[in-house]
């Protein structure tokens, strides 16, 4: 798709540069893409990637591009970020370099007025407070696994009914990789458990 480029001179204050997104090529950026233009900007980075899972290319150029006075608009919210954290450290970004943030779906967020300025101070508290709770919840987590004899990362491959049938069938005169065969794990992973009671001999 062909982009629609409208370029007047970088960095002159008040350009408003706009930025659409969506998922995938089946979809199209048409009513984004005039609804940006008609809410005056000058240029429109137009995105075909999901939010979620894949590098945005044109973003990144749209970063680049913007200047100090600039004022960046997007549809809604859901074109920018993942996630009311995700979105808060953009916008934050952006005003660190002295470039306007506007929403057309959330008029509310406007940071290149005072009461949108004071709006996004309540919305980067509560980015603040879902990371301390996610902060919390992953602690909370981590104090349960702990407390039912489990650290945090993938579950153990050696169960102590596995080490044990693996003590017989070593016994037995199995080899490393038999006894790893017959219980379904690795060898890497049987020589560590059996490591930490005996020493093994291959």
């Amino acid at each position: 798709m062909e982009q629609r480029v409208f370029d007047v001179p970088r960095g002159l204050s008040g350009n408003v540069v706009g930025y659409a997104r969506v998922s995938t090529r089946g979809q199209s950026l048409d009513l984004q893409v005039d609804a940006l233009v008609a809410a005056g900007a000058v240029r429109v980075f137009q995105e075909y990637a999901s939010g979620a899972t894949q590098a945005r290319t044109r973003w990144k150029e749209c970063l680049d591009y913007l200047q100090p006075g600039n004022i960046l608009v997007v549809n809604d919210l859901t074109r920018l970020g993942r996630s009311t954290a995700d979105l808060s450290d953009i916008v934050t970004v952006l005003g660190q370099r002295g470039i306007g943030f506007r929403s057309l779906a959330e008029p509310w967020l406007d940071t290149t007025s005072a009461h949108g300025k004071l709006i996004f101070d309540m919305f980067a508290s509560l980015a603040e407070y879902e990371r301390s709770r996610l902060s919390e919840r992953t602690r909370a987590g981590l104090a349960a696994a702990k407390a039912r004899g489990r650290l945090g990362g993938r579950p153990r491959s050696m169960t102590p009914q596995k080490l044990e049938a693996a003590h017989q069938l070593r016994s037995q005169g199995k080899t490393l990789k038999e006894t790893a065969g017959t219980l379904s794990v690795s060898v890497s992973s049987l020589t560590r458990a059996l490591s930490s009671k005996q020493t093994v001999t291959v």
